[in-house]
Formats: structure tokens, C-alpha cells, sequence
């Protein structure tokens, strides 16, 4: 006896709307920031328009809004399908997509503010956190709800991706999101500097991991053999790379952090398993598009699978580049510099961005029931799109392979070849040109799409409730089953799936953490090394504030090439009292470890006021706001109770004399400014920017 039920498309129809609309503001945001890198006017004179304040906006709204609607409308409507079952709770899909939209809508009014933890990914302060754990809480009862009412007997494998999707990206979450609130918009991490920094890409390359991945994996598995009328390619080859890729990811996070202060070991344990990960993550694409045999006449017809093919394509390119980054001879050359760019981006908008138009072109016209508006149009957005992707990365390759190779050039005599680094930057403005043309055809690509699928949906009448009919799961098969083989059964055991996922991520993660959290030699002490002044803190915070970490690192390499042009290389015991780390992960500008005392007063006065006054060519934008801004003192004694329960030394009752100290340290810098006939008054926020710049590096000095 059949059971009738109705799928929710109006849900999938949500999500797919937030997906289009995010994507071309998220990718609006980032054309304009690829377009201040060479015409730094487009700054616009605001500080909430600055290229810091901006570029974390591009990656939130990116990674978050548009690949994460995407995410949520493929899952709810393959799950549906997959289990034969409408969604657990209408009502909490509901508050799963206006709870989503609020948390992104609350991204775009607290970053362009400057309020950011300065984590890569993760740069939402606490409130906002706590927001994002809540909602994810709200979409596993959903999905969990869903699979435990499904009348499929079996599991298909793109949920084991969505089912180890949810479990890893909320231990990811919580994990990094440990902080200690200061204000309502202000927090500091709990870890400091070296183990800071391992926690930051744990996250940061398994958010890549298993937001930007294993969902999509989920999907791919879903949609292309729906697209081809095709059956996976091979099931025990989705098996084994289910559980080797979400074992693997885990570890790899250190290679992030080659040649830094993170002990070696640690490093090294990155690299293995980076290397690693080209099978797993190979075998899946290999399964794609082996799942296309003998439909290659329909691929060169179907717009829709073009895409796939090559958003499967880009999957593959960048996660053999990805393991080839990790080893140490590359990643040597390629940190830091525009190459990094190039290789995200392939995956961003091969893998990520190709596989959601492609699903948008299947999935909707079979929601509203009319074929889709144009197929010229969409064969358009592919080739303007693939053209776009050329365009972005292949300059961005010949910019890092560029910087690279400049950075370390010596000439026969010994001396660094360029050693301003400004004469590495300009060589590479051309290639940052046309990396925004590339942009701006990525873009219109997506307007294209935007405006054909509106034509489809108003061409015919979304199905909100869509009839279907299966029979009820039956319990005593389900107890006894025919198929004894472990994977099969274990199919039919949602719960205790989530749980070996869970246990299967799990490991890496602490082998990784614990020592490093646990073992004091892995993080030796430097005793010259004194916590920040009170005006330093403040400082440092508007430091992060503007985004400062986007473009300047503060992590100098053990290489001649950087210890020549920046000084001594850092050392793990300088960062204890630092939360959070600030190593950076691109230097569009210099170095800062070692900037402390390198320059006068009032040079870094002038630098802040008219960046090209003292470096001409610069592409860094004016910050005159700091000298008409007054410096906030009312939150100096939370922020040294903070800093003081978080560890750092400062002795007891300081808290109540810190604002005297800021206050007589800001007087002698305008002091000294005023000898350079600099003119500023001494609580402007100017002042404690330049006493943070001062402070870096200065705990140790070089024999």
C-alpha cells in the first residue's frame, strides 16, 4: 500500500532565489575590491569602503550566501527525493532560510563597520556566531528529522556527504568560535598566536573542506545522474572516497602555515596528508565524470552538463594544485603572493560557481514546469563564464609566479635584487587588470543566467507542493535486510553513521591541536617579550578593525631573501600575548613583524594620511579618518580584564590606571610629531595605530 505525499518545492525555491540574488552582490563586492588594487580611488574616500573593510564582506557573501543557498537548496530538494519523505518540519525550514538570510544580512551591516574578529572565514563577531550555530542546530533537526521519517530503505551516498557536511562543520564552528565577548561587537580569541593560528586553519581549510566540498560532492553525486540519465559510475569507488576524503581533510589544515613559527612537526604532518588528498579527492572526480560514459553527445548539446563537466574539471585542477601548494619547495615561493589567489578562485568559480548554475539550469524550469526560457543564453553563460575563470586566474598565476621569484632575487654581489617592495607590485598591476575583466565576465555571465531563469519562472507556475507517492518504510526489513554487506547496513543506521563520521573527523583534529595546546616546548617563552601598552592594545584593535591583516602579514620567514629585506624571523614565543594572531595570508603589502622603529613618527603619520606621498606608486588607500576620529578609552579596562583572564600578565589593578598610561603614551607621540611639524591632537585614533606600528617586533632585537 502506497502512501501520497507532497515534496516542498516552495523551500528549494527560496534558497534558489537568495542564491542568485547573493551571488551577484557577492560578486559585485568582489569586482570592486579587484578593481581598488589597481585604481586605488575606488576606495571612495569612506572607511567603510576601504579594500580591508570590503574584501572580507566579497569572501562572507561568497562563500556564505551565495555557495551556502546553494548548498541548502540542493539538499533540500535531492534529500526530499532521496528519501522519499517531505522535509521534517515546514516550519523550521522556514526559520532555517529567514534565520540564514538574517545572519548574511547582518555580515553586510557589521563588516563594511569594521566590527571583525579578523579570522580568515570566520571574521563575524560573537553575536553573530552564536546566530549561525543556532540556524545550522535548526537545519540538522531538519535534515536528521527527514532521514529518520524517510520510506528509502537505503542511504544514497550524496547524503553520507550532507550527514558528514553538518557534523564537521559545526565542530569546525564551535571550536573556532571560542572567544571572550569585550563589548557587543568585540571579542578576543582564547588562543594566542601559535596555537591561534593552528586553530584559524584548521578551520579555514576544512571550511573550504566541507562547506565549499563535501556538500557539492553531495549534489554531484544527486544532479549529474539526473542530468545524464546515468547511474554513478561505480559504488564502491563512492565508498571508499566518502571515508578516505573526510578522514584525510582533516589533517592538512598546517600546510597553511609552512616555514611560520607552528612547530614542524606539525607542518609536516600537513604536508603528508596534504599529499594525500589528491586520491580521495581524484577518486570523486574520476566517479563524475566516468558517469558520463556514453552521454558525451548529450554534454555537447546541454548546456546544463557543460557546465558539470567543467565545474568537475576544476574540482580536479585545484585539488592536485592544492597538495602540489603543500609541498614546501612550492609553497616557499608561492605564500604569500597572488598564486594562492589564482588556485582558490579556480575552485570557487570552476567547482562552486559552475555546478550551482549548472544545478539552476536543471532544477528550475522542473519546479515551475516549463522548459527553460533560452538554451542560447545559457550556452552564452558558459562560454563567457569559462572565458571569465581564464581570464581571473591565468594572469593571477603569472602575478604570484612573479612576486615569488622577485621577492628572492639576489644580485651577484649578495644584495636583494628589488629590495622596495613596491617594484614587485607595480610589475603585477597589469595582471590585477585583467583579473577584473575576468571578473566582470564571470559576472555578466551570472546576470545572463539571472535574467533567464526570471524569464522561465514567469513562462510557467512553480509547483510549491509536489505529489508523490512511495511505499512506507517497512520495519522488519529494515531490522533484518537482505544485504549483509557492513556498508549497506550501515546505510539503513543514520544515527550511528553521524557518529562514526563525527569520531572519523575527530581524530586528525585533536593528533593535531592537543600537543600543542598541552606540551610547553612546543611554544617556548621569550622573556624580553612584554604584553601590549594599553594605547598598543587599543591600537592593535583598530589595526584589525580596518582590515590592516588583508594586505600585510606579520610572520617573517627563516629565508635570506625575507630576513634580509624585514630583519630577524619571528619566533613562536613573540605571539603568546596575541589574540588574535595576525600573521596574515597575503602581502599586497610589505611585512610588518619587525616594522617597530623602522621609520619615524611622523612617517607613519603621513603613510596613513596619504599613502603616496611616502610611497609613490603605492595602491594603499588614505586613512584620514583615524585624525579626526577620537580614540574610544572606555572599553581600555574591559579589554585588559579581558587580556588578563586570557593570561596575559598584567598585574592586578592595572586596569584602573591603564587609561593614565594610554593617556601620557599618546602625549608623547603627538609630542614627537609636533618636532616634524605634525599637528595632531593626542586621543585621535591616529596616534594609537602608530604606537601599535612602533611596538611590532621591538620585544627582540637581532644580534
Amino acid at each position: 500500500m502506497t502512501e501520497k505525499f507532497y515534496y516542498d518545492n516552495k523551500i528549494v525555491r527560496n534558497f534558489a532565489v537568495a542564491t542568485i540574488v547573493w551571488g551577484i552582490i557577492g560578486m559585485t563586492v568582489g569586482l570592486l575590491a579587484a578593481m581598488q588594487l589597481f585604481k586605488p580611488e575606488l576606495n571612495m574616500g569612506s572607511q567603510y569602503t576601504t579594500f580591508g573593510r570590503i574584501r572580507p564582506l566579497h569572501t562572507n557573501a561568497v562563500i556564505f550566501a551565495f555557495v551556502g543557498n546553494a548548498i541548502f537548496m540542493g539538499v533540500y530538494y535531492s534529500l526530499q527525493r532521496l528519501l522519499k519523505a517531505r522535509m521534517f518540519s515546514d516550519m523550521l525550514s522556514k526559520i532555517h532560510f529567514w534565520g540564514w538570510q538574517l545572519i548574511i544580512v547582518s555580515a553586510v551591516i557589521t563588516l563594511p563597520l569594521g566590527f571583525t574578529s579578523s579570522h580568515e572565514y570566520a571574521e563575524l563577531e560573537w553575536p553573530i556566531d552564536i546566530a549561525i550555530t543556532v540556524i545550522w542546530v535548526v537545519f540538522g533537526i531538519n535534515m536528521f528529522g527527514t532521514i529518520i521519517k524517510r520510506r528509502e530503505q537505503h542511504m544514497y551516498v550524496a547524503i553520507w556527504f550532507y550527514i558528514a557536511t553538518f557534523v564537521t562543520v559545526a565542530v569546525l564552528h564551535i571550536v573556532n568560535s571560542f572567544q571572550l565577548p569585550i563589548s557587543l561587537f568585540k571579542s578576543y580569541y582564547l588562543y594566542a598566536g601559535v596555537q591561534d593560528a593552528l586553530v584559524q586553519w584548521w578551520y579555514g581549510h576544512n571550511a573550504v573542506a566541507f562547506f565549499l566540498t563535501t556538500p557539492y560532492l553531495g549534489m554531484m553525486y544527486y544532479f549529474l545522474p539526473k542530468m545524464a540519465n546515468r547511474p554513478v559510475y561505480s559504488y564502491k569507488l563512492s565508498i571508499l572516497h566518502f571515508w578516505s576524503l573526510i578522514f584525510i581533510y582533516i589533517w592538512a589544515g598546517p600546510h597553511h602555515l609552512l616555514y611560520t613559527s607552528l612547530p614542524s612537526w606539525a607542518q609536516s604532518l600537513g604536508v603528508v596528508f596534504s599529499i594525500m588528498l589528491i586520491a580521495p579527492s581524484w577518486g570523486g572526480m574520476i566517479n563524475g565524470l566516468l558517469t558520463l560514459r556514453g552521454a558525451w553527445d548529450k554534454v555537447r548539446e546541454d548546456a546544463t552538463l557543460k557546465f558539470m563537466v567543467v565545474g568537475l574539471t576544476a574540482y580536479g585542477m585545484a585539488t592536485f594544485e592544492g597538495p602540489m601548494l603543500a609541498l614546501k619547495q612550492i609553497n616557499a615561493i608561492a605564500h604569500y603572493t597572488d598564486w594562492i589567489v589564482a588556485h582558490v578562485h579556480v575552485g570557487a568559480l570552476g567547482w562552486n560557481g559552475f555546478l550551482t548554475f549548472g544545478i539552476l539550469y536543471w532544477l528550475i524550469p522542473r519546479i515551475y514546469r516549463t522548459p527553460l526560457y533560452s538554451k542560447k543564453l545559457a550556452a552564452f553563460h558558459f562560454w563567457i563564464g569559462t572565458l571569465g575563470i581564464i581570464f581571473y586566474a591565468v594572469p593571477l598565476y603569472f602575478a604570484g609566479f612573479t612576486q615569488g621569484l622577485m621577492w628572492k632575487q639576489f644580485t651577484e654581489d649578495g644584495m636583494l635584487k628589488y629590495p622596495n617592495f613596491l617594484e614587485t607590485l607595480l610589475q603585477i598591476i597589469p595582471m590585477y587588470v585583467l583579473r577584473a575583466i575576468g571578473g566582470a565576465m564571470y559576472l555578466i555571465g551570472v546576470i545572463v543566467m539571472t535574467y533567464n531563469i526570471i524569464k522561465t519562472a514567469r513562462a510557467g507556475k512553480l509547483l510549491a507542493n509536489e505529489p508523490a507517492e512511495a511505499q512506507p518504510l517497512s520495519k522488519t526489513y529494515e531490522a533484518v535486510g537482505s544485504d549483509k554487506k557492513i556498508h549497506r547496513i550501515l546505510e539503513r543506521k543514520p544515527m550511528v553513521f553521524m557518529v562514526l563520521s563525527l569520531i572519523v573527523i575527530l581524530i586528525g583534529g585533536m593528533i593535531e591541536m592537543m600537543p600543542t595546546f598541552t606540551i610547553k616546548s612546543n611554544i617556548p617563552t621569550i622573556s624580553s617579550v612584554k604584553p601590549y601598552s594599553p594605547l598598543e592594545l587599543q591600537g592593535r584593535d583598530l589595526y584589525i578593525r580596518e582590515g590592516c591583516v588583508s594586505c600585510h602579514s606579520q610572520m617573517i620567514r627563516p629565508f635570506r631573501s625575507e630576513t634580509e629585506r624585514y630583519g630577524e624571523y619571528s619566533k613562536a614565543g613573540e605571539f603568546v600575548y596575541d589574540h588574535p594572531f595576525l600573521w596574515g595570508s597575503k602581502r599586497i603589502g610589505p611585512d610588518l613583524a619587525r616594522e617597530g622603529d623602522k621609520y619615524s613618527n611622523a612617517w607613519h603619520f603621513n603613510h596613513l594620511l596619504d599613502p603616496q606621498t611616502m610611497s609613490p606608486g603605492s595602491i594603499m588607500p588614505p586613512y584620514e579618518w583615524l585624525i579626526n576620529q577620537k580614540l574610544d578609552t572606555t572599553t581600555t579596562i574591559a579589554k585588559i580584564n579581558a587580556m588578563r583572564t586570557l593570561g596575559v600578565p598584567y598585574e592586578p589593578g592595572f586596569e584602573h590606571k591603564a587609561n593614565s598610561h594610554l593617556n601620557n603614551q599618546a602625549k608623547e607621540i603627538a609630542a614627537d610629531l609636533r618636532k616634524s611639524n605634525v599637528r595632531v591632537q593626542s586621543d585621535k585614533e591616529i596616534i594609537a595605530i602608530i604606537a601599535y606600528l612602533q611596538r611590532l617586533g621591538t620585544d627582540i632585537k637581532a644580534k
